[in-house]
Protein backbone atom coordinates (compact mmCIF):
# COMPACT_ATOMS: atom_id res chain seq x y z
CA UNK A 1 0.00 0.00 0.00
CA UNK A 2 1.28 3.46 -0.90
CA UNK A 3 2.35 5.57 2.09
CA UNK A 4 1.63 9.26 1.33
CA UNK A 5 3.52 10.54 4.39
CA UNK A 6 6.62 8.52 3.49
CA UNK A 7 6.51 9.96 -0.02
CA UNK A 8 6.26 13.55 1.25
CA UNK A 9 9.08 13.03 3.79
CA UNK A 10 11.19 11.49 1.03
CA UNK A 11 10.66 14.58 -1.13
CA UNK A 12 11.32 16.96 1.76
CA UNK A 13 14.69 15.30 2.52
CA UNK A 14 14.89 16.68 6.09
CA UNK A 15 18.22 16.97 7.87
CA UNK A 16 18.94 18.56 11.24
CA UNK A 17 22.54 19.82 11.10
CA UNK A 18 22.02 22.72 13.51
CA UNK A 19 21.20 22.20 17.17
CA UNK A 20 22.05 23.98 20.40
CA UNK A 21 21.87 22.88 24.01
CA UNK A 22 20.18 25.46 26.23
CA UNK A 23 20.16 25.31 30.00
CA UNK A 24 18.54 27.93 32.16
CA UNK A 25 17.82 28.77 35.79
CA UNK A 26 15.87 31.45 37.61
CA UNK A 27 13.71 33.92 35.66
CA UNK A 28 14.68 34.57 32.06
CA UNK A 29 13.33 35.52 28.65
CA UNK A 30 14.89 35.43 25.16
CA UNK A 31 13.59 36.49 21.77
CA UNK A 32 14.73 35.55 18.28
CA UNK A 33 13.80 36.77 14.81
CA UNK A 34 14.10 34.12 12.14
CA UNK A 35 13.61 33.54 8.41
CA UNK A 36 10.80 31.06 8.10
CA UNK A 37 12.96 27.99 8.71
CA UNK A 38 11.53 24.80 10.26
CA UNK A 39 12.19 25.13 14.01
CA UNK A 40 12.19 22.31 16.56
CA UNK A 41 12.62 22.07 20.31
CA UNK A 42 13.13 19.02 22.54
CA UNK A 43 12.58 19.51 26.27
CA UNK A 44 15.09 17.30 28.06
CA UNK A 45 14.11 18.38 31.59
CA UNK A 46 12.09 21.06 33.34
CA UNK A 47 9.52 23.33 31.75
CA UNK A 48 9.27 26.72 30.03
CA UNK A 49 7.03 28.86 27.83
CA UNK A 50 7.25 29.11 24.06
CA UNK A 51 5.63 31.99 22.20
CA UNK A 52 5.86 32.10 18.40
CA UNK A 53 4.37 34.69 16.08
CA UNK A 54 0.83 33.74 14.99
CA UNK A 55 0.67 30.95 17.58
CA UNK A 56 -0.87 30.79 21.05
CA UNK A 57 1.69 30.56 23.89
CA UNK A 58 2.35 26.99 25.00
CA UNK A 59 3.92 25.56 28.14
CA UNK A 60 6.54 22.96 27.29
CA UNK A 61 7.20 20.12 29.71
CA UNK A 62 9.94 17.53 30.03
CA UNK A 63 9.73 15.04 27.16
CA UNK A 64 7.83 17.38 24.81
CA UNK A 65 8.75 17.87 21.17
CA UNK A 66 7.65 20.90 19.16
CA UNK A 67 8.01 21.41 15.43
CA UNK A 68 7.03 24.66 13.69
CA UNK A 69 7.53 24.19 9.93
CA UNK A 70 7.94 27.93 9.33
CA UNK A 71 8.89 30.23 12.18
CA UNK A 72 9.67 33.95 11.81
CA UNK A 73 9.80 35.12 15.39
CA UNK A 74 9.67 33.38 18.74
CA UNK A 75 10.29 33.96 22.43
CA UNK A 76 11.05 31.52 25.21
CA UNK A 77 10.86 32.24 28.91
CA UNK A 78 10.98 30.58 32.30
CA UNK A 79 7.88 28.92 33.71
CA UNK A 80 7.72 31.91 36.06
CA UNK A 81 8.47 34.71 33.57
CA UNK A 82 10.30 37.90 34.54
CA UNK A 83 8.44 41.25 34.42
CA UNK A 84 7.67 42.43 30.89
CA UNK A 85 9.86 45.54 31.30
CA UNK A 86 12.94 43.52 32.23
CA UNK A 87 15.58 43.33 29.45
CA UNK A 88 15.95 40.11 27.51
CA UNK A 89 18.44 37.63 28.97
CA UNK A 90 21.87 37.43 27.40
CA UNK A 91 23.08 33.88 26.74
CA UNK A 92 26.43 32.89 28.21
CA UNK A 93 28.39 30.42 26.17
CA UNK A 94 29.44 27.30 28.07
CA UNK A 95 30.87 25.39 25.14
CA UNK A 96 30.37 24.56 21.50
CA UNK A 97 26.62 24.96 20.79
CA UNK A 98 25.92 25.09 24.53
CA UNK A 99 24.63 28.19 26.34
CA UNK A 100 23.13 29.14 29.68
CA UNK A 101 20.35 31.64 30.39
CA UNK A 102 19.25 33.38 33.56
CA UNK A 103 21.06 32.61 36.81
CA UNK A 104 24.58 31.47 36.04
CA UNK A 105 25.10 29.39 39.17
CA UNK A 106 23.23 26.46 40.62
CA UNK A 107 21.35 23.61 39.04
CA UNK A 108 19.54 24.28 35.75
CA UNK A 109 15.74 24.40 36.01
CA UNK A 110 15.24 23.51 32.35
CA UNK A 111 17.35 21.90 29.63
CA UNK A 112 16.44 22.13 25.95
CA UNK A 113 17.81 21.09 22.62
CA UNK A 114 16.63 23.35 19.84
CA UNK A 115 17.59 23.97 16.27
CA UNK A 116 16.49 24.10 12.65
CA UNK A 117 15.77 21.57 9.95
CA UNK A 118 17.21 21.90 6.49
CA UNK A 119 14.91 20.66 3.76
CA UNK A 120 16.90 19.74 0.66
CA UNK A 121 13.89 19.69 -1.64
CA UNK A 122 13.40 22.79 -3.82
CA UNK A 123 9.69 22.07 -3.34
CA UNK A 124 9.99 22.63 0.42
CA UNK A 125 7.65 25.63 0.36
CA UNK A 126 4.97 23.68 -1.46
CA UNK A 127 5.31 20.63 0.78
CA UNK A 128 5.51 22.63 4.01
CA UNK A 129 2.24 24.30 3.08
CA UNK A 130 0.63 20.85 3.48
CA UNK A 131 1.90 20.49 7.07
CA UNK A 132 0.36 21.88 10.29
CA UNK A 133 1.41 25.33 11.43
CA UNK A 134 2.66 23.72 14.65
CA UNK A 135 3.13 20.15 15.85
CA UNK A 136 3.35 19.67 19.62
CA UNK A 137 3.82 16.15 20.97
CA UNK A 138 3.52 15.45 24.66
CA UNK A 139 5.74 12.73 26.05
CA UNK A 140 4.62 9.15 25.48
CA UNK A 141 6.61 5.92 25.65
CA UNK A 142 8.02 6.15 22.12
CA UNK A 143 8.78 9.85 22.33
CA UNK A 144 10.26 9.49 25.82
CA UNK A 145 12.70 6.88 24.50
CA UNK A 146 13.79 9.18 21.68
CA UNK A 147 14.11 12.18 24.03
CA UNK A 148 16.28 10.12 26.39
CA UNK A 149 18.55 9.04 23.53
CA UNK A 150 18.81 12.62 22.24
CA UNK A 151 19.62 13.94 25.71
CA UNK A 152 22.16 11.22 26.41
CA UNK A 153 23.92 11.81 23.09
CA UNK A 154 23.88 15.59 23.54
CA UNK A 155 25.49 15.38 26.98
CA UNK A 156 28.36 13.08 26.02
CA UNK A 157 31.43 13.51 23.87
CA UNK A 158 31.50 10.35 21.81
CA UNK A 159 32.87 9.53 18.34
CA UNK A 160 30.40 10.58 15.60
CA UNK A 161 28.26 12.36 18.22
CA UNK A 162 26.99 14.99 15.80
CA UNK A 163 26.10 12.40 13.16
CA UNK A 164 24.16 10.26 15.64
CA UNK A 165 22.42 13.29 17.12
CA UNK A 166 21.40 14.52 13.67
CA UNK A 167 19.89 11.15 12.75
CA UNK A 168 18.03 10.90 16.07
CA UNK A 169 16.53 14.33 15.50
CA UNK A 170 15.49 13.35 11.97
CA UNK A 171 13.68 10.35 13.46
CA UNK A 172 11.92 12.69 15.90
CA UNK A 173 10.94 14.94 12.98
CA UNK A 174 9.32 12.01 11.15
CA UNK A 175 7.77 10.63 14.34
CA UNK A 176 6.16 14.03 14.95
CA UNK A 177 4.71 14.11 11.45
CA UNK A 178 3.35 10.59 11.50
CA UNK A 179 1.85 10.69 14.97
CA UNK A 180 -1.83 9.89 14.62
CA UNK A 181 -2.54 11.48 18.00
CA UNK A 182 -1.21 14.89 17.03
CA UNK A 183 -3.78 17.64 17.40
CA UNK A 184 -3.19 20.60 15.13
CA UNK A 185 -4.92 23.95 15.17
CA UNK A 186 -4.70 24.46 11.42
CA UNK A 187 -5.73 22.58 8.26
CA UNK A 188 -2.98 20.26 7.04
CA UNK A 189 -2.07 17.12 5.17
CA UNK A 190 -1.77 15.35 8.57
CA UNK A 191 -5.34 16.22 9.48
CA UNK A 192 -6.39 14.70 6.18
CA UNK A 193 -4.50 11.49 6.93
CA UNK A 194 -5.98 11.35 10.43
CA UNK A 195 -9.47 11.25 8.86
CA UNK A 196 -10.01 7.63 7.81
CA UNK A 197 -12.35 8.58 4.96
CA UNK A 198 -10.10 11.31 3.53
CA UNK A 199 -6.99 9.18 4.00
CA UNK A 200 -8.46 6.58 1.64
CA UNK A 201 -8.77 9.20 -1.11
CA UNK A 202 -5.32 10.66 -0.43
CA UNK A 203 -3.76 7.19 -0.68
CA UNK A 204 -5.46 6.61 -4.03
CA UNK A 205 -4.10 9.92 -5.36
CA UNK A 206 -0.59 8.84 -4.36
CA UNK A 207 -1.06 5.34 -5.74
CA UNK A 208 -2.17 6.60 -9.14
CA UNK A 209 -1.37 10.32 -9.67
CA UNK A 210 -1.64 9.92 -13.47
CA UNK A 211 -5.30 8.93 -13.33
CA UNK A 212 -7.83 11.52 -14.50
CA UNK A 213 -9.45 11.76 -11.09
CA UNK A 214 -12.79 13.47 -10.61
CA UNK A 215 -14.39 14.68 -7.39
CA UNK A 216 -17.02 11.97 -7.80
CA UNK A 217 -14.37 9.21 -8.04
CA UNK A 218 -12.39 10.48 -5.06
CA UNK A 219 -15.59 10.88 -3.04
CA UNK A 220 -16.44 7.27 -3.84
CA UNK A 221 -13.01 6.18 -2.56
CA UNK A 222 -13.80 8.06 0.66
CA UNK A 223 -17.33 6.59 0.82
CA UNK A 224 -18.79 10.09 1.02
CA UNK A 225 -21.11 12.17 -1.11
CA UNK A 226 -19.38 14.63 -3.46
CA UNK A 227 -20.45 17.72 -1.55
CA UNK A 228 -19.54 16.32 1.88
CA UNK A 229 -16.21 15.01 0.60
CA UNK A 230 -15.28 18.31 -1.05
CA UNK A 231 -16.15 20.36 2.03
CA UNK A 232 -14.51 17.92 4.47
CA UNK A 233 -11.31 17.77 2.41
CA UNK A 234 -11.09 21.56 2.17
CA UNK A 235 -11.60 22.04 5.90
CA UNK A 236 -9.13 19.32 6.90
CA UNK A 237 -6.32 19.75 4.36
CA UNK A 238 -6.71 23.43 3.58
CA UNK A 239 -6.94 23.08 -0.20
CA UNK A 240 -9.39 21.43 -2.59
CA UNK A 241 -8.95 17.78 -3.65
CA UNK A 242 -8.06 18.89 -7.18
CA UNK A 243 -5.65 21.47 -5.76
CA UNK A 244 -3.93 18.74 -3.75
CA UNK A 245 -3.77 16.47 -6.81
CA UNK A 246 -2.20 19.25 -8.88
CA UNK A 247 0.34 20.11 -6.16
CA UNK A 248 1.38 16.48 -5.83
CA UNK A 249 1.67 16.03 -9.61
CA UNK A 250 3.88 19.13 -9.85
CA UNK A 251 6.07 17.97 -6.96
CA UNK A 252 6.59 14.62 -8.69
CA UNK A 253 7.25 16.31 -12.03
CA UNK A 254 9.88 18.58 -10.49
CA UNK A 255 11.63 15.57 -8.96
CA UNK A 256 11.65 13.75 -12.31
CA UNK A 257 12.96 16.82 -14.14
CA UNK A 258 15.70 17.40 -11.58
CA UNK A 259 16.80 13.77 -11.87
CA UNK A 260 16.47 13.73 -15.68
CA UNK A 261 14.09 10.82 -15.22
CA UNK A 262 12.57 10.66 -18.72
CA UNK A 263 11.65 13.00 -21.52
CA UNK A 264 9.13 15.77 -20.98
CA UNK A 265 6.55 13.73 -22.88
CA UNK A 266 7.20 10.70 -20.64
CA UNK A 267 7.02 12.79 -17.47
CA UNK A 268 3.80 14.40 -18.71
CA UNK A 269 2.22 10.98 -19.13
CA UNK A 270 3.42 9.76 -15.72
CA UNK A 271 1.82 12.70 -13.91
CA UNK A 272 -1.49 12.59 -15.72
CA UNK A 273 -1.25 14.74 -18.84
CA UNK A 274 -2.24 13.54 -22.29
CA UNK A 275 0.39 15.57 -24.10
CA UNK A 276 3.67 17.36 -23.47
CA UNK A 277 2.06 20.66 -24.48
CA UNK A 278 -0.77 20.35 -21.95
CA UNK A 279 1.76 19.46 -19.26
CA UNK A 280 4.01 22.38 -20.23
CA UNK A 281 1.12 24.84 -19.93
CA UNK A 282 0.11 23.51 -16.50
CA UNK A 283 3.70 23.32 -15.24
CA UNK A 284 4.52 26.84 -16.40
CA UNK A 285 1.39 28.24 -14.79
CA UNK A 286 2.16 26.47 -11.50
CA UNK A 287 5.95 26.87 -11.32
CA UNK A 288 6.58 30.00 -13.37
CA UNK A 289 8.98 28.27 -15.77
CA UNK A 290 8.44 25.82 -18.64
CA UNK A 291 9.60 22.27 -17.85
CA UNK A 292 12.62 22.43 -20.19
CA UNK A 293 13.91 25.62 -18.58
CA UNK A 294 13.29 24.28 -15.08
CA UNK A 295 15.26 21.13 -15.93
CA UNK A 296 18.18 23.14 -17.28
CA UNK A 297 18.36 25.24 -14.12
CA UNK A 298 18.31 22.15 -11.92
CA UNK A 299 21.19 20.38 -13.68
CA UNK A 300 24.19 20.28 -11.28
CA UNK A 301 27.07 22.53 -12.30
Amino acid sequence: MTDPLAEIVSLLQPTTPYSKMIEAAGRWRVRRTEYGRPFYCVVLSGSCWLEARDHAPVMLEAGDFVLIPSVHEFSMMSADPPPAHQPYSQPVRLGEAHVRLGAQSGRADVRLLLGYCILASPDAGLLLSLLPRRVHLRADDRLASLVWLVGDEARKTRPARDVILSHLLEVMFIEALRSTTVQTESPSFLRGLADERLAAAIRRIHEDPARSWTIAELAKEAALSRSIFFDRFNRAVGISPMGYLLSWRMALAKKMLRENDGTIAEIARRVGYGSASAFSVAFTRHVGLPPSQFAEQEVPA
